[in-house]
């Protein structure tokens, strides 16, 4: 398969009735996510790194009011003039704002407060879809196209912060009717490399070729040596094998900041994985926490919520490294798996069935860590405005993640999407596939 670039383009918008569909089934799928948590569940914030569920839904809502209404609705008047200080998330040139490790201190406005904001945004938003002027309409759905990819960011940020809320909760910490066991694969398919032979590649996309973020472009040639991936994702049982043979406490596999970082913070397993013995020296010693509750730790599932540290330990102990995100993305485009896995009945990583070919898993299962740094790309420049805050401010200290997750909403993911992560988070629903030079 060859990918060929044409010139960069501005996209085509969609059609109105198109874009108000899609923006009614996205908004949706937000307060969908939300149906089987109590109030109180919506209002706390477990750690700095995680928001409350109510701040989510109302920072996305802030979204279309802020840079969508003031921008093109000619009798605008903000809600309330408060939430661009409570709602606001990092746009400097917008103004200040709360602080995000204290997000959790918001008690008011309360969650039927936030609630309603949406909905009368939702409704002046779509008024201004169905009634703005012509000369306007590209510009206003290119925006509105942004808010709901920058919303289906923010499902997925509000699943893995649930996720986190509750596996702290000495209570029945079910947070959705789960038919995981129902989808279970006992047994993975055999781990294989496959092997590409490199080149000068191309890598990223044209806008005008979809839907995506300033940082996935310019699409630009990347020189590539030839190398092998795996064909699927490192599973629990895999893993284990790293973990029993005292991979955590074996200080030449780990890099220096991630050695310190272990020790630090007591780090012995990937993050929910639970004992089920003072000295578990198996698989079937640890259980493991899930949307849908505590269950068996499954092996032949892909590990799931690992630092980028612990991802790059095991490869060293395997014998392997982690892929670069060119690497990645040119497996992902030659051989990979495209479909996604979001199901709101299972919202958890699945098995590589037995008969998949090619690289599979690429999307729909966890996030893979690469080893590259998130940098811009040759020629890359923020969009103009506070929207061009998004994603270039953050080209700092962070690494790479590839693919999506089963908890990344349907039609968001894509093969040219990059994630970012500073290298010790791990309440993402990010694992690893192993890499190896030709």
């Amino acid at each position: 398969m060859v990918r060929v670039f044409t010139p960069p383009t501005k996209p085509t918008p969609p059609e109105r009735r198109e874009l108000t569909e899609h923006y009614r089934v996205v908004r949706n799928l937000s307060t969908r996510l939300i149906e089987p948590l109590s109030p109180e569940d919506c209002v706390v914030q477990s750690m700095p790194d995680c928001s409350p569920t109510k701040w989510h839904l109302a920072h996305t809502t802030w979204f279309f009011e802020r840079f969508v209404l003031r921008a093109f609705d000619q009798g605008f008047a903000a809600y309330d003039d408060r939430y661009e200080y409570l709602f606001n998330s990092y746009y400097n040139a917008v103004g200040k704002r709360q602080a995000r490790p204290k997000r959790g201190m918001l008690t008011r406005p309360g969650l039927g407060e936030v609630l309603a904001y949406r909905d009368v945004v939702d409704e002046r938003l779509l008024k201004l879809l169905g009634t703005c002027k012509q000369e306007d309409y590209a510009s206003m759905a290119e925006l509105i196209e942004i808010g709901l990819h920058h919303e289906q960011q923010h499902q997925e940020l509000l699943l893995m912060d649930v996720k986190h809320l509750l596996s702290l909760s000495p209570m029945p910490n079910v947070a959705y009717d789960s038919e995981l066991e129902k989808s279970t694969v006992l047994h993975s398919c055999d781990l294989r490399f496959l092997s590409f032979d490199g080149g000068i590649l191309p890598i990223g996309t044209n806008p005008a070729d979809g839907f995506c973020f300033d940082n996935e472009t310019p699409a630009h040639e990347a020189l590539i040596h030839p190398f092998e991936i795996a064909n699927r994702c490192v599973t629990n049982a895999e893993y284990a094998e790293f973990v029993a043979d005292d991979g955590y406490r074996r200080s030449e596999f780990w890099l220096d900041a991630g050695w310190t970082w272990v020790n630090t913070n007591g780090i012995e397993h990937p993050m929910y994985w639970c004992p089920r013995t003072k000295a578990p020296t198996s698989i079937e010693d640890y259980s493991e926490y899930t949307l849908g509750g505590d269950r068996a730790l499954a092996g032949a599932e892909p590990v799931s919520h690992v630092s980028f540290f612990e991802a790059d330990a095991y490869a060293r102990w395997a014998g392997c490294r982690l892929p670069t995100e060119f690497e990645w993305e040119h497996a992902a485009c030659e051989t990979g798996d495209q479909s996604g896995q979001f199901d709101l009945n299972v919202l958890h990583p699945r098995a590589a069935n037995q008969n998949e070919e090619g690289t599979a898993q690429m999307q729909g299962n966890v996030w893979q860590w690469t080893s590259s740094a998130y940098l811009g790309y040759p020629g890359y420049a923020p969009v103009p405005g506070a929207l061009g805050e998004y994603n270039g401010k953050f080209m700092n200290g962070q690494m790479v993640a590839r693919g999506s997750s089963c908890l990344t909403p349907p039609g968001h993911a894509r093969v040219s999407y990059r994630n970012f992560f500073h290298p010790d988070k791990r309440w993402v629903c990010v694992g690893l596939r192993l890499a190896k030079d030709a």
